[in-house]
């Protein structure tokens, strides 16, 4: 810890600068109580928030009490969390970026978010989200948009746009966040913070579901260590658990990996120059700590899987649109331009349309664990292009024009929701005008430790820690 830290008040920049666990360990050593830390955190946002747009709901005093009392004792106790709008905690409004929903007050807490409250966060407040987590930026007619600290001209990607700004910006060092198709990995990617989506069934989610079973819990941290810490506090274990637990995993392995790397997307598409060359980049830097690069390309029918994964997307706006018709309303006031093509365009799919793409799901599955069976680790980009700028895939572009870019875009991530494989976005590049680009390395399904060993080592060769945006609390 920084020696001027020692006495000083809560508001102090250094502060922004650590992780949940060095923030956590000024507690636990008696340097600050928790609600200075707590109020510490509320400082950063008030400074930085009206700026970035990240934080949309706060709950201060709630957690103001939180810190006062006893709270769990744990490697992040006192620690100031956000709970992504997208998921509920008891009390709380949770819109789900939807006008639909502005005056949603949570009956209960979510699993996923009571699991970080028993490891001692604090949760201080909501996070950013695009309408029901449908796009891969975060610019809700509800909530407004979201700006990149590192340009507030660019999207921080979605959809959990708000909580990756939110740790990138130092408002907080790690926040809750969800991925359906990307939507953990694309903001770590855009704002340049650490984003790892677990396999399916590591973590409990509770009831709710997506078809296909394609919806992930997790974290974005500016450290590995946070994120690894808490996968081995919310996992699954003992009977409940559907695979071997992880474990904390503590630093970097010694096996040298085999590790498949291509640049281009399941339409045989390459990204923007500055990916490819960033991801070239991040290849060599593993080939020079010793892993084997290898070649490879998955060549799943790229059409047909967008398809289908496109069904199983769209199936959910198809169900909001039936149920804001059968309580009285009308769908175009309350849901958005985006939310209602999606759901047409299912509505206009023939019968039996989702089991259709849910059997595609099951081919393209095993057709993946079979090419991913042959390496350790398998390196893509995350996205095909930087951030884009606000507005360019804003709910309310022509709905033809916006599928389009949409899924131009986001072409490397969805495919790690329907396989289930652990995938993680790791900020190891920046482009020549300051905006990063994610590398996202895969594993079989159940390797988590594999990949966060790895990233624990890419930490350590190409650190990132001391990379702060422009707008930076403090």
């Amino acid at each position: 810890m920084d020696s001027n830290l020692k006495g000083a008040k809560p508001v102090m920049p250094e502060l922004a600068k650590l992780d949940a666990t060095a923030q956590a360990e000024l507690v636990r050593k008696g340097e600050l109580t928790a609600l200075e830390l707590v109020e510490a955190g509320i400082s950063r946002i008030e400074q930085v928030n009206p700026q970035v747009n990240a934080v949309v709901e706060t709950f201060y005093d709630r957690a103001r009490e939180a810190a006062k009392g006893k709270l769990p004792e744990g490697p992040f106790t006192g620690v100031p969390n956000l709970v992504k709008d997208l998921d509920n905690l008891k009390g709380t409004r949770a819109t789900s970026g939807s006008r639909f929903l502005a005056q949603n007050i949570s009956p209960e807490t979510d699993p996923i978010i009571a699991g970080k409250e028993k490891s001692g966060f604090v949760m201080v407040g909501k996070s950013n989200t695009p309408e029901f987590g449908l796009l891969g930026t975060t610019e809700s007619l509800l909530l407004g948009a979201c700006n990149n600290p590192w340009n507030l001209a660019h999207s921080p990607g979605g959809s959990s746009g708000g909580a990756a700004a939110a740790v990138a910006s130092g408002m907080v060092p790690v926040a809750h966040a969800t991925d359906g198709g990307g939507s953990i990995r694309i903001p770590a990617s855009c704002c340049g913070v650490f984003g790892l989506k677990p396999s399916r069934g590591r973590i409990y989610l509770g009831e709710r579901q997506l078809p296909g079973d394609i919806g992930f819990q997790h974290c974005v941290s500016r450290s590995v260590r946070d994120s690894a810490t808490l996968l081995s506090l919310t996992e699954l274990t003992g009977k409940d658990a559907v695979l071997p637990p992880v474990g904390r995993v503590e630093g970097p392995g010694k096996k040298r990996l085999r590790i498949a790397f291509g640049t281009m997307d399941y339409k045989g598409r390459e990204p923007a120059p500055d990916v490819k060359a960033a991801l070239e980049d991040v290849a060599q830097l593993c080939a020079d700590l010793g892993h084997e690069i290898v070649p490879a390309q998955n060549r799943i029918d790229g059409p047909a899987f967008e398809d289908a994964f496109l069904a199983a997307w769209a199936s959910g706006p198809a169900e909001l649109v039936a149920l804001v018709k059968q309580m009285g309303l009308d769908p175009e006031a309350v849901l958005e331009p985006w939310t209602l093509g999606l759901a047409e365009l299912f509505n206009s799919k023939p019968a039996g349309t989702l089991e259709k793409s849910l059997a595609h799901f099951a081919k393209v599955t095993a057709q993946t664990e079979a090419f991913m069976a042959d390496y350790d680790v398998w390196l893509t980009p995350v996205l095909a292009t930087v951030p884009p700028k606000t507005g360019e895939q804003a709910p309310t572009v022509p709905f033809d024009t916006l599928y389009e870019r949409v899924f131009n875009y986001v072409t490397y991530t969805p495919l790690h929701n329907v396989v289930g494989t652990p995938a993680m976005s790791v900020p190891l590049s920046w482009n020549k005008a300051g905006l990063p680009i994610g590398s996202q390395f895969a594993a079989l399904p159940g390797q988590e430790k594999v990949l966060l060993e790895l990233a624990f080592e890419l930490e350590q060769a190409r650190p990132w820690a001391d990379k702060m945006p422009p707008v930076f609390a403090g």
